[in-house]
C-alpha cells in the first residue's frame, strides 16, 4: 500500500512538472514575469497585492490569478483596482497546481502584461511542492504567525526566492523576534532576500516595489 501512494504521488508530480514548463516557456514567448505567492491564511497576501497593483499602475501592467478554495471575495477586491483577474476555485484543493494555471490563460490578454502575480491558496505545506511555471516564488510572513515558522515548514522557506516580513506594525503587541526569522530562514535557504514590511503603515513597501521593477528589468 506505501509503495502504491509513493508512486501515485511520484506521477501527480511529474504530470504537473510537464505542464509547469509549458507555461513557463508560454510565459517567456510573451514576455511575462510570473511570480507565485504563498503564505498562511490571513497574512496579507490580497492586500499587499493591491498596493503594488495601484503603487505601480503607471510603471507596470500587473494581472492576477486569484486561488482560493471556495469565495470570489479576494478576486473582486483585485478587480476594484483595475487589474485584469481569473478567479481559480480549488473546491477543497489545498493548493494551486499547473494545469489550473494553465487552464486560464486564454482568459487573460497576455500581451498587456508585464506581471502576473498567483495569489496561492493560503497553506503553508503544500503549495511550495508544485511548481506553475512561474519564474520564482515569493513567500509572505505575518508577525502575528510567530517566529517558529521557518523550523515547523522550512519546504517553503526553501523554496521561496523572497520572503516579505508582513505587519511588521505590531511589533509591539506581539512576541515575536524578527532576528529569529531571519537567521532560521537564512539557515534553510542562504540565497532568500527578505524584507520587512507594513502595508499598514507601508513601511518597506518601495523596497519591493523596487525589487519588483529590477526583476522585470532581467
Amino acid at each position: 500500500m506505501i509503495e502504491i501512494k509513493i508512486s501515485l504521488v511520484k506521477n501527480v508530480l511529474e504530470a504537473n512538472e510537464r505542464i509547469a514548463a509549458q507555461n513557463r516557456q508560454f510565459f517567456a514567448d510573451k514576455g511575462v514575469m510570473a511570480i507565485n505567492m504563498m503564505s498562511a491564511p490571513g497574512a496579507g497576501k490580497t492586500t499587499l497585492i493591491e498596493d503594488t497593483i495601484r503603487s505601480l499602475k503607471n510603471e507596470l501592467n500587473i494581472a492576477v490569478i486569484e486561488g482560493d478554495i471556495q469565495s470570489t471575495y479576494d478576486a473582486e477586491a483585485i478587480s476594484a483596482t483595475g487589474a485584469q483577474v481569473v478567479q481559480i476555485n480549488t473546491g477543497g484543493a489545498c493548493h494551486l497546481d499547473a494545469n489550473m494555471i494553465n487552464e486560464t490563460l486564454s482568459q487573460f490578454d497576455l500581451n498587456l502584461v508585464d506581471l502576473l502575480i498567483i495569489e496561492n491558496v493560503g497553506n503553508l505545506v503544500c503549495p511550495a511542492e508544485f511548481n506553475l511555471g512561474e519564474y520564482c516564488k515569493v513567500m509572505l510572513l505575518s508577525i502575528s504567525e510567530g517566529d517558529d515558522k521557518p523550523l515547523k515548514y522550512p519546504v517553503m522557506f526553501h523554496e521561496a526566492s523572497v520572503l516579505l516580513i508582513n505587519k511588521i506594525d505590531l511589533l509591539p503587541y506581539v512576541d515575536c523576534s524578527i532576528e529569529k526569522i531571519r537567521q532560521e530562514s537564512l539557515k534553510i535557504n542562504p540565497d532568500l532576500t527578505i524584507f520587512e514590511i507594513s502595508c499598514k503603515t507601508r513601511q518597506g513597501l518601495n523596497d519591493w516595489h523596487d525589487w519588483l521593477k529590477a526583476l522585470l528589468l532581467k
